[in-house]
């Protein structure tokens, strides 16, 4: 078993080398391990907020494991229809309409498994599109209580619905209480369950806490956009889509302007420094809150002193002025992981203010 060092505090680069070592020992390009430590970095930094320290190394390696497992599978499926000449990547399965059957089905089975207030409560929320303030007065109770009590029921659900697409209970009595205690980012539930040395130990809960930690693809909100960026041209797109997503989410324009700005400064960061890139809008949900999440990733040069970089006035070109410090100001939440050589990462999160 790999030995997993103490990681209490600091940076999610630090666990770098770490997954390096990991990955290594699967793999053999060593381009490839670099792109899949850096998408393991991406995730773990995405969910960091939600995982107890102590859980962080165990879960990032756990996530590089999936990762190379998943690459695995890929490749091993593109040799074996290899002679089809046909790209396999996004297959169309025939079976998809039975894979849509079996999705819903464990969505009812899923909410069947909930507390009947707390069903009643989500379906009006997320089906029937009523607020949380209409909620609150037609069961006598205050928006602060519905939207925790929606949050409790979003991450019971979570659970439930991966247990009803395994069909089988969990191998052991820990790994419900685990994974719900992930699935609602707990941190002291995490602590006194000892979640990190279990998702070592469990194979089976360790396949199953990335898609419950991973708000990318576990919106409470759905809703993702994905631009490549290369140009001034890819900067305005982004901008345009992250600043549309926002809106679903019913932002002020106030907030929609500084998430736009936000956008347009870290996507300029990757055309002027990096060349090449990638900006990820995510609507996102925790604890009755509902967010924007943006991540700017490039495999650029990197940055060399993070410390100036991230101090006000620092700015190598034009811009909007504003700079990495500018942007943390902006933005509720600010994550930046950068190495010489390997590229950057950020990742920032504007809450949306209840009216």
């Amino acid at each position: 078993m790999t030995r997993i060092p103490e990681f209490e505090h600091g940076d999610v680069v630090e666990l770098a080398p770490l997954l390096r070592r990991v990955v290594g020992a699967r793999v053999r390009d060593a381009h490839l391990v670099e792109d899949l430590v850096q998408e393991a970095l991406t995730r773990v930094m995405a969910v960091r907020q939600r995982l107890e320290p102590q859980t962080l190394a165990p879960y990032a390696v756990v996530t590089a494991r999936n990762l190379v497992a998943s690459l695995a599978a890929s490749e091993s499926r593109s040799r074996r229809y290899e002679h089809l000449l046909v790209d396999l990547r996004e297959p169309a399965l025939p079976e998809e309409e039975a894979l849509r059957h079996e999705e819903r089905a464990a969505i009812t089975t899923a909410l069947e498994q909930l507390p009947r207030h707390e069903r009643e409560a989500l379906v009006a929320h997320e089906v029937e599109g009523r607020d949380i303030s209409s909620l609150a007065a037609s069961r006598q109770s205050t928006p602060g209580a519905i939207a925790t009590q929606l949050s409790r029921a979003r991450a019971r659900l979570r659970v439930e619905y991966l247990l009803a697409l395994e069909q089988t209970e969990p191998p052991t009595s820990r790994c419900r209480p685990v994974l719900l205690a992930l699935s609602a980012g707990d941190r002291r539930r995490q602590r006194d369950l000892d979640s990190g040395r279990h998702l070592l130990a469990c194979a089976w809960c360790a396949r199953l806490s990335e898609p419950l930690l991973d708000r990318r693809k576990t919106a409470a909100v759905p809703g993702e956009v994905r631009v490549p960026i290369r140009s001034d041209t890819d900067v305005v797109s982004a901008r345009k889509q992250g600043r549309e997503l926002a809106r679903r989410a019913e932002f002020v324009a106030t907030d929609l302007t500084i998430i736009a700005t936000a956008i347009s400064e870290t996507a300029r960061n990757i055309v002027m420094f990096a060349e090449r890139g990638e900006v990820m809008v995510s609507l996102v949900g925790e604890n009755g809150r509902q967010g924007v999440t943006v991540v700017a990733r490039d495999s650029g040069p990197g940055i060399a002193d993070l410390d100036r970089a991230l101090k006000d006035g620092y700015s190598e070109y034009g811009g909007l002025g504003l700079g990495l410090p500018g942007v943390r100001r902006l933005m509720d939440e600010f994550e930046i992981s950068s190495e010489p050589g390997r590229g950057t990462t950020v990742i920032m999160t504007k809450w949306r203010q209840d009216r």
